[in-house]
């Protein structure tokens, strides 16, 4: 592990049951950066990241953060490092400002010195003026963006964050995209996992896909989009639309996939295909850059995971 890399992960595997959940997977993180961990519900993400933390034992590979070998010394480890988990855990019976305090003790944080860094950290939540609100008067969208403040309680190097805008409005996950680039800005390591393509596209430096427990892929946002999709992308909406498709629509496209009653057409040039479009006043569609999400159901397909 290098000075630059704050997260080191060598064939990690882990099995439940017989399953494999995560199989062979490696990875570095550098300081400064926003790593992203991208996949559909079951793909080993978080499975992936509570072995980081040395929450959940591995099976096989090696693991150091923030140059300290885990699960050795994972209790040190985390001492620097901040969580977000999936599904929020806040305490109820305490309030806003109460949650950030508490939560510092398990850092050794004096409770003076953890009420100091309270207004900055509401401030980042978008939470200024609820410091004195109990948990179950808050809304789902600000639980969610009090434990992200909780998480930053420690000024951790290390940021895990599973989902942490799940739940959360258009203006709250700006908020909190503001306030994560400022992170990385400032020097912080950030690792993110997301089911919001857009976000990743946004946030992460670099980023890999998971299917299976496995890594499938692994680059910037930009350089699997252009590695991986053709640039153009028509998206093609109406009941006409599989006639469409087998009246000639395949012929002028390098590849097309129909889901519903959307057509998505992938190409490098659109002119032709929108040429027959315009002789179909009945369908309609929106011409748009290839994006990672085109990646990522190219990758891991459209057919749902529960």
């Amino acid at each position: 592990m290098t000075a630059a890399e704050m997260l080191r992960v060598r064939g990690l595997r882990k099995s439940y049951g017989g399953r494999e959940v995560v199989s062979n997977v490696s990875f570095a993180v550098r300081r400064g950066e926003c790593f992203g961990i991208l996949g559909p519900n079951g793909a080993g993400k978080t499975t992936t990241l509570r072995c980081c933390l040395g929450l959940t034992l591995a099976d096989a590979g090696t693991l150091e953060l923030g140059g300290l070998p885990v699960p050795e010394a994972a209790r040190v480890a985390r001492y620097r490092v901040g969580v977000v988990p999936q599904f929020d855990n806040l305490d109820p019976d305490f309030t806003v400002t109460e949650n950030l305090v508490m939560f510092a003790r398990y850092f050794d944080i004096p409770a003076a010195a953890a009420r100091a860094r309270v207004p900055r950290l509401l401030e980042f939540a978008g939470l200024g003026d609820r410091g004195g609100s109990r948990i179950d008067t808050l809304s789902g969208g600000m639980k969610r963006r009090l434990t992200l403040a909780r998480a930053l309680v420690n000024d951790p190097d290390v940021l895990f964050l599973d989902e942490p805008t799940t739940g959360l409005d258009p203006q709250a996950r700006h908020l909190i995209w503001d306030g994560l680039k400022g992170l990385v800005a400032a020097g912080k390591t950030v690792i993110l996992t997301t089911h919001f393509m857009d976000e990743a596209e946004r946030l992460c430096n670099r980023l890999c896909v998971m299917d299976d427990g496995a890594i499938i892929a692994h680059d910037t946002p930009r350089g699997l989009i252009e590695k991986l999709i053709e640039p153009v992308v028509v998206e093609v909406y109406g009941e006409g639309v599989r006639r469409f498709a087998a009246a000639g629509a395949r012929a002028l496209v390098e590849r097309l996939e129909i889901s519903g009653e959307t057509a998505f057409c992938y190409m490098h040039d659109a002119a032709p295909l929108l040429e027959l479009l315009g002789r179909e006043p009945e369908l309609r569609s929106l011409r748009r850059a290839a994006n990672l999400e085109d990646v990522f159901i190219k990758l891991t397909g459209r057919d749902i995971r529960d």
